[in-house]
């Protein structure tokens, strides 16, 4: 059996195009198996993942849970605001406690960047990074090339634009390396006061028109302005905002193609997508969401096979 060339899932940077392709065809597998009767494989019996979230999550963290007990692994979750890092504990200490407890795998949040790294030199278990500041989110990019994928049938050669809140977005990153990775073309829009400075030395063009953007564009990923990340206003209202980057079905309907959306979640209705984007035919997202827990499935199932 083939299988990945990493021992944890730190960061799109780190893994290959074949690892890619292998996470893909494992997931197209699964995602057969969880629209079963029954959604259960008992791949996983004697393996032991903790879930560590060290910041708020909702879907990722239940999409983690789930595809790990479809794959019957037994599960710890972990959440740092009951947990002793309040009391001074380090990461490494609260981690060696858990590890203590026999547990193979670690799928980690956690608000700085390079934490899933620094934690992958320091333990002996494999590491899956669900999100490190505004570094990387792994399995969400890989998730997103995987519903461009099933839709559009390949994602070499697509174009593709990213929307919104580039700066602060651990997502923007995933995205950019694994749709390069597959030969896709990428390009950013959002207000200049949201676009990082090294952008372009990712090859990644900036369009600072939305509508120029879509009309470039396969695809369009809209992100959400992370207002929890922001230390102060990078632009003047969340009205004019909308104005400028907000995609509307009056807008989609006057270009002269279909171009599809995407949305990691969570959405804020009428900011970034109004609601009838977000639910019409054109719109990715509740796919995103179930190939989310296939993508999860592949990528543990992997690496808890190196594990073994």
């Amino acid at each position: 059996m083939a299988e990945l060339s990493v021992n944890h899932l730190l960061g799109i940077k780190y893994i290959t195009k074949g690892d890619i392709d292998l996470i893909f065809e494992t997931a197209d597998h699964f995602k057969e198996v969880i629209n079963r009767p029954i959604k259960k494989v008992p791949s996983l019996r004697d393996t032991t993942i903790a879930n560590i979230f060290f910041e708020n999550s909702t879907r990722t963290k239940l999409s983690f849970e789930l595809a790990q007990k479809r794959l019957s692994a037994d599960v710890l979750s972990f959440s740092a605001a009951q947990s002793s890092v309040k009391k001074g504990e380090t990461l490494i200490d609260t981690v060696n406690n858990i590890l203590a407890m026999k547990v193979d795998m670690v799928v980690m949040r956690h608000s700085s960047p390079g934490a899933a790294y620094f934690l992958s030199q320091n333990v002996k278990a494999s590491i899956v990074n669900a999100g490190d500041g505004a570094h990387e989110h792994p399995t969400q990019g890989l998730l997103d090339s995987f519903s461009i994928r099933e839709r559009l049938g390949e994602v070499g050669g697509k174009k593709v634009v990213i929307v919104g809140d580039i700066l602060h977005s651990r997502v923007a990153l995933s995205n950019i390396y694994a749709l390069q990775m597959q030969g896709a073309e990428v390009k950013v829009c959002g207000p200049k006061t949201l676009i990082p400075r090294y952008i372009e030395s990712l090859g990644v063009k900036v369009e600072p028109d939305l509508r120029k953007a879509l009309e470039w564009a396969d695809v369009a990923n809209m992100l959400r302005v992370q207002n929890e990340r922001l230390d102060f206003s990078y632009f003047p209202t969340t009205r004019e905002y909308t104005q400028q980057y907000g995609v509307t079905k009056e807008l989609l309907d006057s270009l002269d193609k279909e171009v599809v959306i995407m949305h990691p979640g969570p959405i804020n209705r009428g900011v970034e997508i109004t609601s009838d984007v977000a639910d019409s035919q054109q719109s990715l997202i509740l796919d995103q969401v179930e190939n989310g827990v296939a993508v999860r499935m592949a990528v543990i199932y992997l690496l808890a096979s190196k594990i073994k």
